[in-house]
């Protein structure tokens, strides 16, 4: 095997920069696995690097790769793993690098866990980025608890979809913003109440123990909507003004308890294995918006930058 298929761009720019190209195929080290990649998703962060809006970060190296989530099978066990043997049906998410739009990916077995036996290697997929960031997120930074009030904004979205359900699951009442067709979507989901972000302006609403934001905007607005001891968690900034977003951000700690919480996700496979669990269970279940072939990936980008999504556009390797 010496070369194989990758979702590349040689410029930045709109979708139609994308196409799939050879690239060699990975050799892995000692403590590496080799996946064959069967599905990807298509991520929010993926449209802003491809935009050049965060060349700062990628560089201006290319071609450039796309892809962080992928479901597989392992073909391939470097000669220090144990536990892993080839054949064995996994998920993963390769966390603050991409490469996983591609035949094959070459990971570190802490990045990998079984995937979830009764869901599709489209609907698994569709879970698994938006599904570790959301409980990163509510569980972990924000530490929500029973019987609080939560806020996800772009609550239809690849996180927030799933971020509503983690926090009805958690017994917070969630009250989620999203487009005027997905608001029954999301009351389906979990959401005690859903509002359309193009109607409800942040003066509109009331207070909220949790801000889950995955929007980036309004970031200011939003802060000030916690109540007393509330906590806002971002997963997102604004991408037209990086520098006033971030900068806000790490101003907010003067807020003490009150601060806005960025991380950028980069889940284990304790968290993966979790995430298997609720899904085995029914406790969260994905949401597939579209699933197209691998080379039609520019259309996946363009569908997820024309809004209303419904979870996530998925990429069918195989």
């Amino acid at each position: 095997m010496t070369d194989m298929r990758a979702a590349l761009y040689d410029r930045f720019g709109a979708p139609d920069v994308l196409y799939v190209g050879a690239v060699p195929a990975p050799e892995i080290t000692s403590d590496q696995v080799l996946v064959r990649v069967r599905t990807t998703s298509v991520n929010g962060g993926e449209l802003t690097a491809r935009a050049g809006k965060m060349r700062l970060v990628t560089g201006r190296r290319f071609p450039q790769r796309l892809g962080i989530d992928f479901v597989g099978e392992v073909t391939e066990v470097g000669s220090s793993v144990t536990g892993i043997a080839a054949g064995r049906r996994v998920w993963g998410v390769l966390g603050r690098s991409f490469g996983a739009a591609a035949d094959y990916v070459a990971v570190h077995p802490r990045k990998i866990a079984p995937a979830p036996a009764n869901l599709s290697d489209a609907e698994a997929v569709s879970l698994l980025a938006g599904g570790t960031t959301a409980m990163t997120a509510l569980r972990d930074k924000a530490r929500l608890q029973p019987g609080e009030r939560l806020l996800v904004r772009g609550g239809s979205g690849g996180v927030g979809s799933v971020a509503v359900q983690i926090g009805a699951l958690l017994g917070a009442r969630v009250t989620a913003l999203a487009g005027a067709g997905n608001l029954d979507f999301v009351r389906d989901l979990g959401a005690a109440e859903a509002l359309d972000h193009r109607t409800h302006r942040p003066s509109d609403l009331g207070r909220y123990d949790v801000v889950l934001d995955t929007v980036g905007t309004e970031q200011r607005a939003y802060r000030r909507l916690l109540a007393p001891g509330g906590r806002m968690v971002a997963i997102a900034f604004d991408i037209d003004r990086i520098g006033a977003s971030l900068g806000y951000i790490a101003g907010s700690v003067v807020h003490g308890a009150q601060r806005v919480r960025f991380f950028s996700g980069n889940p284990t496979t304790s968290q993966l294995v979790e995430l298997a669990r609720h899904a085995e269970a029914g406790s969260i279940r994905p949401v597939v918006d579209t699933v197209r072939p691998f080379d039609e990936i520019a259309d996946a980008h363009r569908a997820l930058e024309a809004g209303g999504v419904r979870g996530k556009h998925v990429l069918r390797l195989t």
